[in-house]
């Protein structure tokens, strides 16, 4: 039991040290979103259904080197701002899938063939979860607090915003990411990492892997291993690498690198906090089924 626990400490010192810059850039970017990017932006470009603004998240999504505990808050940020629920999702999707350190590590470990199917499967990936997003109906959290005493406070704010000097905005930007966001969703991250070292710690890989998992069970053991832990997108790769050399098969090992880096137990218990049950249930099915599809898929290749 001790030497559980110790394992245990040290994978959660790991993760904490893994995590936390990760978090404190998307809290910052999220508190830059919130000072600087003006309402009417937000709704003419991401408030809007259609494809073209669940393009815009999915592009971004690619392009922020943020893993999906960093996602978080600036996706909360945007859906605050007025974003449609479509492409939030569709951000949550894209943002932590891949990046370009990610890319490069999977072009040296994997080869290009890895590298380039990921980059389109994600974009793919995104788009769809935005589509089937916008298509989804949901009472938002809170909905009837924010009524209108707050929304004349709101007005004022936006005035105010325009009269203030930058480094009142900026302190503003740093007081919404290091206060507001934390107190906002800071348990449930709390809780997700604790959750994701415990897995890390007490789940039966490494020989195991290898002596059991083959065909189709390798398959269920990606989607269900990536779905269970956290695993940012460039950490994912070597370990795809380790897989793939025990015996699993290089369409189980796309599927992991698919379905790791989008989910966390931070991302489901904040999307069941901020968007209920049927939104998460809904995002974990489509995660699962794109990366099955599409690892199938490229193991035709």
């Amino acid at each position: 039991m001790g030497d559980n626990m110790n394992e245990f400490l040290i994978v959660l010192k790991h993760y904490v040290i893994e995590i936390i810059p990760a978090l404190a850039v998307g809290f910052f970017l999220s508190g830059l979103i919130h000072e600087f990017v003006p309402d009417d932006w937000v709704e003419n470009n991401l408030g809007r259904k259609g494809i073209k603004p669940i393009f815009y998240a999915t592009l971004a999504g690619t392009i922020l080197p943020i893993c999906c505990w960093g996602t978080l808050p600036i996706a909360l940020s945007l859906h605050k701002k007025g974003s449609k629920l479509g492409p939030v999702m569709a951000f949550l999707v894209a943002t932590p899938a891949t990046s370009v350190s990610a890319l490069t590590v999977t072009y040296k470990l994997l080869g290009i063939k890895f590298a380039v199917f990921i980059f389109f499967a994600v974009i793919l990936m995104g788009l769809l979860m935005g589509i089937i997003g916008n298509r989804l109906s949901f009472v938002p959290r809170k909905k009837n607090e924010e009524a209108c005493p707050e929304c004349e406070k709101g007005i004022a704010h936006t005035h105010e915003k325009k009269e203030r000097t930058l480094l009142q905005r900026l302190i503003s930007a740093l007081r919404f990411a290091f206060w507001d966001m934390p107190r906002e969703i800071g348990r449930e991250l709390i809780l997700g990492i604790l959750l994701a070292a415990v897995v890390a710690t007490f789940a039966p890989v490494g020989l195991w892997i290898k002596r059991n998992l083959s065909g189709a069970a390798g398959y269920l053991f990606a989607v269900v291993f990536g779905l269970a832990m956290y695993i940012c997108s460039t950490a994912t790769v070597p370990l795809v690498d380790a897989f793939v050399k025990q015996g699993l098969s290089i369409g189980a090992g796309m599927v992991l690198l698919l379905a790791g880096p989008v989910t966390s137990y931070g991302t489901i218990l904040v999307l069941k906090k901020e968007f209920g049950t049927k939104i998460l249930i809904v995002y974990l099915t489509f995660v699962s089924a794109a990366s099955l599809f599409l690892g199938y898929i490229f193991s035709l290749i």
